[in-house]
């Protein structure tokens, strides 16, 4: 996690309307501020919740409550990290409608176990206060600016979705109120395809979202550590209440090689490379849509999971495999390694057979976990990931002596046609 950097100098249009952030000449804006750290601190407690969530309503069900609820957490954080992509965190309004943003965000994060119950109507009005308080703040200061078409689009939709969030928060009933919820997370997750196209105000297109590249892609990064972190804290806080002797522990440094494999598989080579590729783009609001804001839920979703498997599994690692413990121990990487294949290929442009075969192998491990120990099993699923992470390592590594080759090669050839033999 980097320090902020100063400031770039000024630009024309920032200098016009000094909330939104100072960017230079090549439209990069520096790193992310303390605010912004400071912000993400409510979503470290949101994300604890959906793993304590998930764990204590462990079916079909319970999953699919975790999954809703997590995509409206996902959404209030991803919007506000595009709106500090625009705007200033540390000019006084933006920074005042933050705190608000963040009162509210920390209100709705602690009604999130009872969402699906007496508190449905606090939880989404909650969300609908910081999706619609949010962008009405930003709509009412760009009025006059050349993006203010594009987030009164994207006020007009979030009103329309938090409507149907409130809504649904007044149903009594759970499968009504998770049905007015999954319209709700359609409309969000279908818009922003269509350009937010709202009649009389037009259509957005993706080179409009001028987006700073590199600041979306740590912001993004930054959110992969906060649910690892999920994942190392549920791990400490697990063996912390348990006897000391060799299952246990064996069961907690399985769990802790895992979310390292994870942390490596994302950040070793990926991360710095993607975020260069977003930097770089002559259409980086494409990017930040496809890649970060929708590729990255899979793998946010699979690291919670994966949390809840390493912390039964430390509890229990002896005895019976439940249905429930196979799901999670193999769903939450098989999510996490899916999510990162579609990442690299919108990113990319390909697929990497590594990760398909991983998935493959974690279905394997499918196959016979009802014969496993719930220690085993944990192994098992490990030492898959583990794999994949060791394999990118060694990929990696053949490509820059390939590269390194390929340059020396080139630089051999220039000289031996250099006339004299002396360098060029």
């Amino acid at each position: 996690m980097s320090a902020p950097t100063p400031r770039a100098r000024s630009t024309g249009v920032a200098a016009a309307m000094p909330v939104l952030r100072i960017r230079s000449d090549d439209g990069q804006g520096g790193r992310v501020t303390f605010f912004e750290l400071f912000f993400d601190l409510v979503f470290v407690f949101a994300v604890t919740q959906l793993s304590h969530s998930l764990l204590q309503h462990l079916s079909w069900r319970g999953a699919g409550e975790t999954l809703i609820l997590l995509m409206a957490v996902w959404w209030a954080w991803m919007y506000t990290c595009w709106t500090t992509n625009w705007f200033d965190p540390d000019h006084p309004a933006v920074r005042i409608m933050l705190v608000g943003v963040m009162v509210a965000g920390l209100l709705m994060a602690a009604t999130l176990p009872a969402a699906f119950g007496a508190r449905g109507v606090w939880f989404a009005a909650t969300y609908a206060v910081i999706q619609v308080g949010r962008t009405l703040f930003v709509a009412w200061v760009t009025r006059r600016h050349v993006l203010g078409r594009n987030f009164q689009r994207v006020l007009t939709w979030l009103s329309v979705a938090s409507a149907l969030w409130i809504i649904g928060g007044l149903v009594d009933r759970p499968g009504e109120r998770a049905l007015l919820w999954v319209a709700a997370i359609a409309v969000e997750q279908t818009v922003p395809w269509f350009g937010f196209y709202v009649p009389g105000l037009g259509r957005s297109s993706t080179r409009d979202w001028t987006i700073d590249g590199a600041h979306m892609a740590e912001r993004c990064q930054l959110f992969v550590i906060i649910a690892l972190g999920e994942s190392v804290l549920v791990t400490g806080a697990t063996i912390s209440g348990l006897p000391v002797d060799a299952p246990h522990v064996a069961a907690f440094a399985s769990a802790f090689v895992g979310s390292v494999a994870l942390w490596w598989i994302y950040f070793d080579h990926t991360a710095d490379v993607a975020a260069e590729r977003i930097a770089g783009s002559d259409d980086p609001g494409r990017l930040g849509r496809s890649a970060y804001t929708f590729m990255h839920i899979p793998m946010v979703a699979g690291i919670i999971v994966g949390a809840v498997a390493d912390e039964m599994v430390i509890a229990h690692p002896s005895g019976h495999v439940s249905g429930g413990m196979i799901a999670v121990a193999l769903g939450g990487p098989a999510l996490f390694v899916a999510g990162h294949a579609l990442f690299k290929r919108v990113v990319f442009g390909h697929f990497t057979t590594a990760r398909v075969v991983t998935i493959i192998a974690l279905g394997a491990v499918g196959l016979v976990a009802g014969r496993l120990t719930p220690l085993t099993l944990g192994f098992a699923t490990t030492l898959v990931i583990a794999a994949l992470a060791l394999w990118d390592v060694r990929a990696y590594q053949r490509a820059r002596r390939e590269l390194e080759a390929a340059e020396h090669g080139g630089l051999a050839a220039e000289v031996a046609v250099t006339p004299s033999g002396g360098p060029s």
